[in-house]
C-alpha cells in the first residue's frame, strides 16, 4: 500500500481525448483547492489518447510540481485508469472526479469539508439529473440501474465516480484484486459509511463525450455480473419453466391422441421450437459471458501498463 502523507490530499483523474479542454480544467481544479487552503496533488491518468492530451499532462506537470502525469499503453478503459490513479496517490484522502468539465470543481472544498467534520470514510457526489442527455441514454441508464438493484441489491441510481474517499477506504478498495472493474459498484459493496453531497451535471467545457453505446453497454454487463449470479439462476429458473410446461403439453398430447382427436400442429411446433431455441441461446450466452469473466480472472494479466510518468521526486506540494 501506499504511504499516505497525513496533510495531503489526493486528486485523481482519468482523461482520454481531452486536449482541447484540460488546461481550463486543471486550472479550474487548482483554483477550487487553493480556497480550501490544503496541500494537494493531481494525479492525471491518460488512458492511450492519440491527441495531444499526453504532451499537455506532460507540460502542466513540468510547469507544477503538484501535477503528477502517468501514461497507460493503450487504452484500457476508464475503469482501469481509475485503479492506476488510486495506486498512485499518496493523499490522507483521494476525491475522483472526471476530466471533461462536468464534474464541477467548486464542489471540491465543500467535499473536503464533509469530509473532515463528519467522520465518513466516503462522501459521495449525487446527481440532482443526468444534465442534458438524450432519452435513450436516460432510458437505458434507467433500465440499468433497476436492474442492478434488483440483482444486487446496490441503489446506485444518482450515483457517480466524483467522490472522496479516506485513505482507509481507498486501501481496502486496492485489496479487491479483480480484473472486471466497476468502480461506484465496488465502493458501495464495502460499506463505509458515506455522505453525500447532490450536484448538478455541468456541460462539457469542449469535445465531444468518447463513452460509445457500446462502452455503456460493457460497462452495464460487467456491473451486473460482477454483482449478481442471479442471470444464471434465471436461467434455471427459465429451464423449470419449460420442463412444467413440457409436461403439460407432453400430457395434453397424449391424451388427445388417446381419445382419437390429436389435432397435427406443423405451426405449432415451429414456433415451439424457435421459442426454446431462443431461450437456450439467450441462456449459452449469459452462461458464456460469465465463464469469460473467469478466464479473465484466472489469466492474472495486470489491469493496466503505464508506459511514461512525469515524476521526479515525488514529494508532496501546496499552492496558494
Amino acid at each position: 500500500m501506499i504511504e499516505p502523507s497525513p496533510d495531503l490530499i489526493s486528486v485523481v483523474v482519468p482523461v482520454y481525448q481531452e486536449a482541447e479542454a484540460l488546461r481550463t480544467f486543471l486550472a479550474a481544479v487548482r483554483h477550487a483547492l487553493s480556497l480550501a487552503a490544503i496541500s494537494y496533488e493531481i494525479v492525471l491518468v491518460d488512458d492511450g489518447s492519440s491527441d495531444n492530451t499526453w504532451p499537455i499532462i506532460a507540460e502542466e506537470a513540468k510547469a507544477s510540481p503538484v501535477i503528477r502525469g502517468f501514461r497507460l499503453s493503450r487504452n484500457f478503459g476508464k475503469e482501469a485508469a481509475l485503479c492506476a490513479g488510486l495506486e498512485k496517490a499518496r493523499g490522507a484522502a483521494v476525491l475522483v472526479m472526471d476530466g471533461d468539465g462536468q464534474h464541477p470543481a467548486s464542489l471540491l472544498p465543500e467535499m473536503i469539508r464533509m469530509w473532515r467534520t463528519s467522520g465518513a470514510d466516503i462522501v459521495q457526489a449525487v446527481k440532482r439529473s443526468r444534465g442534458r442527455e438524450s432519452f435513450s441514454n436516460k432510458a437505458s441508464a434507467l433500465l440499468f440501474y433497476v436492474l442492478l438493484q434488483k440483482f444486487s441489491g446496490f441503489d446506485l441510481r444518482g450515483a457517480s465516480d466524483f467522490k472522496l474517499m479516506s485513505r482507509k477506504a481507498v486501501d481496502a478498495w486496492l485489496r479487491m484484486g479483480e480484473r472486471n472493474v466497476f468502480f461506484r459498484g465496488m465502493t458501495a459493496w464495502m460499506g463505509f459509511t458515506t455522505v453525500q453531497i447532490p450536484f448538478e451535471v455541468a456541460e462539457r467545457a469542449q469535445g465531444q463525450s468518447t463513452w460509445s453505446y457500446l462502452k455503456r453497454w460493457k460497462l452495464a454487463i460487467t456491473g451486473i455480473t460482477a454483482f449478481s449470479s442471479l442471470p444464471l439462476q434465471l436461467v434455471t429458473f427459465a429451464g423449470g419453466l419449460f420442463l412444467i410446461f413440457s409436461i403439460i403439453l407432453g400430457a395434453q398430447t397424449i391424451y388427445l391422441k388417446v381419445i382419437g382427436e390429436a389435432v397435427s400442429g406443423f405451426a405449432t411446433v415451429i414456433l415451439l421450437e424457435l421459442l426454446i431455441g431462443s431461450c437456450l441461446m439467450i441462456s449459452l450466452g449469459i452462461i458464456g459471458e460469465y465463464l469469460a469473466r473467469i478466464y479473465r480472472e484466472v489469466k492474472g494479466r495486470p489491469r493496466y501498463l503505464v508506459t511514461e510518468s512525469t515524476d521526479t521526486t515525488g514529494a508532496p506540494n501546496h499552492e496558494p
